[in-house]
């Protein structure tokens, strides 16, 4: 018996689409965030090398990763359109969801076996898994429109967005005690009788603290798999509910090819839609530095605050990305209701001020304090701006069924933003010798954001 469609702004049928963020947002959260970056450090200061050997030369670690990130990215901006053009004009972009949602998946489980022995294998799951999180996000950011009304998309969105917080937060301190005491979970930290008997207390502390590194580092490639466990077994009652898409009328010819044409088509659109047009010039702008922060925050506090000793730097990061997560749930909720009683434009104006104020003050950062607090803020504006951009977007496109075109423009514009952004911010870091310098740099693309989205409602 075929399953009843769900009206449009169905009470479940919204709670279905926002369950996506709950189920995908820890592969943001535990993969780009938190977990794989101190494993990924971890595995090369193990191995006692900076550098690996791959296509053909030598590339230290922290450019390696870089450059791979920036290609997947690069990766989705060119197959969004393939998929969105094939989607529109066979109706199916939930089956396009479902396998990019478990490619995602099934390559965070593949990090399990990522070592600088099989380098190519982890980079290559490391990529897919980028590239299944950010397409399927695309295409549930497209079904937007067609499960909420305008009245509903600012309130949804960030509900999702707050699901995706309070999710990747829970499956996050679950991975974290495990990396923190591995003999909870039935890690084996315990060392061998010669030592015992035979070993100074320096020796015996010693190989205590290297078993239990090794079991933490274990406890590690072991989250991966909850990632991919956890992506796969929630995001079934989004699938349960979502419909199937909306199919295309007319001649298909060129169907591979025909995201590419819905993108010129939209395009060509812009110019009938002029406060579209001027949002998507804001939006682009100040994405850059949004995406690009959230990219980099890690790496900066790694290497920019007076932690003191690699536990307190390992413990303090964890905390900060625990603070900016459940104060981003937060943040969400403001925003939207600011929103509802201020307007979308003037809430973001505000929220794009408040960032400049964050990379400014982020030039000064020196102590785990200031870190902390500078963390508090990123949370507040982070989860906001990203709920209210994709609702005011949705409410600006014209009235069609071919949201997923729409859709497509504006990831493939947020990913080319992605690029340029982390690109720029490496420049003016390698330039200048200071990530500090880059992190100011990124407050004048808000400040830029900020002045085009004063432009958004202005009469010709």
């Amino acid at each position: 018996m075929a399953r009843p469609i769900l009206e449009k702004g169905s009470k479940k049928l919204l709670n279905a689409w926002a369950f996506y963020d709950w189920a995908n947002s820890v592969y943001s959260l535990v993969i780009t965030s938190a977990i794989f970056p101190i494993f990924y450090g971890a595995l090369f200061r193990a191995a006692e090398i900076e550098k690996v050997t791959v296509f053909g030369g030598e590339i230290s670690r922290a450019p390696l990763i870089s450059y791979i990130t920036s290609l997947a990215f690069v990766f989705i901006a060119i197959i969004t359109p393939l998929i969105s053009g094939v989607a529109d004009y066979l109706g199916n972009k939930k089956l396009f969801m479902k396998f990019f949602c478990y490619l995602g998946a099934i390559s965070c489980i593949g990090l399990y076996w990522f070592s600088i022995e099989n380098i190519y294998l982890g980079l290559t799951c490391y990529f897919f898994g980028l590239v299944g999180f950010w397409v399927s996000f695309a295409i549930n950011n497209s079904y937007l429109p067609d499960v909420a009304f305008p009245e509903q998309q600012d309130k949804i969105s960030a509900k999702g967005f707050s699901m995706g917080y309070i999710g990747s937060v829970l499956l996050l301190i679950f991975n974290l005690a495990m990396v923190m005491q591995p003999q909870w979970f039935g890690f084996d930290i315990s060392i061998t009788e010669s030592i015992i008997k035979n070993g100074t207390a320096v020796e015996i502390e010693a190989a205590t603290e290297a078993v239990k590194n090794a079991a933490s580092f274990e406890a590690m490639k072991i989250s991966f798999v909850t990632v991919g466990i956890w992506w796969i077994l929630f995001a079934q009652y989004t699938f349960l509910h979502l419909p199937k898409g909306n199919k295309k009328e007319g001649e298909k010819k060129n169907v591979l090819f025909n995201g590419f044409k819905e993108l010129k088509s939209v395009w060509h659109q812009l110019g009938n839609q002029i406060k579209l047009k001027r949002y998507l010039k804001a939006f682009f702008v100040y994405s850059m530095a949004v995406q690009t922060v959230m990219l980099i925050a890690t790496y900066f506090g790694e290497e920019e605050i007076n932690w003191g000793s690699d536990s307190d730097r390992t413990i303090g990061l964890i905390v900060s990305i625990l603070v900016i997560q459940l104060i981003a749930i937060l943040g969400a909720l403001i925003t939207a209701r600011a929103s509802k009683s201020f307007g979308n434009i003037k809430t973001l104006i505000v929220v794009n001020l408040l960032w400049v104020f964050i990379c400014i003050y982020a030039f000064f950062m020196v102590s785990p304090i200031d870190f902390y607090i500078g963390a508090s803020f990123v949370g507040l504006v982070m989860g906001g701006i990203q709920a209210l951009s994709r609702s005011t977007y949705s409410k600006f496109i014209p009235d069609t069924t071919d949201t997923t075109s729409f859709f497509s423009f504006y990831d493939v514009a947020e990913k080319i933003g992605i690029v340029i952004g982390t690109f720029m911010y490496g420049f003016v870091a390698q330039l200048t010798g200071s990530m500090r310098n880059a992190i100011v740099f990124l407050g004048i693309f808000f400040l830029i954001g900020m002045f085009l989205l004063t432009k958004v409602n202005k009469k010709e």
